[in-house]
């Protein structure tokens, strides 16, 4: 039995999780899979129905979309006497099979309430029985436990479509999924690759919240993206390309076997060899056109050099013996760069990129 110690840290962590997705993003997004959800099972775990969007986009739309049955389940629900269960301590979940009445309604006479005996985690043997019972998986999952969700769900093999943070993507736990094609990115993108987020009126004061006229509060969280394994037309959109290789324009890297690419609209169209591109490439990554074939990170060990000591200039010029140098693209330069961190070996300088995914152009077929 987890004590009480642990409760009131799990509580805390939910509470920092606690991120509701707007309607409108979930509108935007979820019209272009219509047809993945004809007589299915939805799952909408880690969502609470009481606060969820999905929940109502997902029972408002259910004989549009031909839905089988829509199940919801939340951690530790609160207010729970909302949907008349007398008990406002207990995790609940939502099970909604359609209209009976003809109004076209979600009626409460119509949604099943069941609590669960835990505590509705994710991770509980209970929330994992209804996980079976699904085809497919939609929500808003916590990010701190992004990794272990995906896992979970690829572990089960299920469809789904749900929200994360792009830097998700470069972790060891995930890559290796992202680069074999278990998952991608979804359709819709934010103006900045960021989304804002409903939170509550005692959510933490943190940078990158705003309050609307109503008082209603919202965050942003970095480079939120959805992620799927649910196949899309925009997935198999050629990559729309004009610039010529130049060897002056594409220098090479001078630890990986790859030129350096710093924006997508810039790979080269004849270009036959390694090419690190932005993260944000898998934003726009046709399977049929480019292959992955790697990530410029420590771990992935596809590095073809190391690096002895160094020192590090940041772009001040405040100096720091440290050794990030051999995590990631390199390019080795002649002089400083003016207004830039750069690491000095011995005489010789050098940059680091950001992450970089390597890419090769794939055979045309015919």
């Amino acid at each position: 039995m987890a004590s009480k110690q642990q409760s009131l840290g799990d509580a805390k962590s939910a509470k920092l999780d606690e991120f509701y997705t707007q309607l409108s993003d979930i509108e935007k997004e979820l019209r272009h899979y219509k047809a993945h959800f004809k007589d299915k099972v939805v799952y909408l775990n880690c969502d609470d129905p009481r606060e969820s969007e999905f929940f109502h986009y997902f029972s408002y739309n259910f004989e549009k979309l031909g839905l089988k049955k829509l199940i919801a389940a939340c951690y530790k629900s609160q207010n729970v006497d909302l949907f008349s269960t007398g008990d406002n301590e207990r995790a609940i979940y939502l099970e909604y099979t359609g209209d009976k009445d003809g109004d076209r309604v979600p009626g409460r006479d119509e949604i099943e309430v069941k609590c669960f005996d835990g505590d509705g985690d994710f991770r509980s043997a209970e929330s994992i029985a209804l996980l079976k019972q699904a085809d497919v998986v939609v929500t808003n999952p916590p990010f701190s436990l992004f990794r272990e969700y995906v896992a979970q769900l690829v572990e089960h093999e299920k469809k789904f479509l749900i929200i994360g943070n792009m830097n998700a993507v470069t972790t060891r736990d995930l890559w290796p999924l992202v680069q074999a094609g278990k998952f991608w990115l979804g359709i819709t993108r934010a103006g900045t690759g960021q989304m804002w987020f409903r939170i509550s009126d005692d959510f933490p004061e943190k940078t990158g919240q705003r309050t609307d006229e109503n008082g209603q509060r919202y965050q942003t969280i970095g480079s939120s993206a959805w992620f799927t394994n649910l196949d899309h037309a925009k997935r198999h959109e050629e990559l729309i390309l004009y610039k010529s290789y130049d060897p002056a324009e594409y220098p090479t890297y001078d630890n990986h076997d790859a030129i350096e690419v710093s924006k997508t609209v810039d790979i080269p169209v004849d270009y036959d060899g390694v090419m690190g591109v932005p993260v944000s490439f898998l934003g726009k990554h046709n399977p049929d056109q480019f292959e992955i074939v790697g990530i410029t990170k420590t771990w992935f060990g596809a590095a073809t050099k190391t690096y002895p000591k160094q020192t590090q200039v940041s772009a001040n010029g405040a100096t720091s013996a440290v050794g990030k140098l051999n995590d990631g693209a390199v390019l080795k330069v002649e002089t400083p760069p003016r207004g830039k961190t750069y690491y000095q070996v011995d005489d010789e300088y050098f940059i680091q990129t950001y992450p970089r995914v390597l890419i090769r152009r794939k055979e045309a077929t015919s």
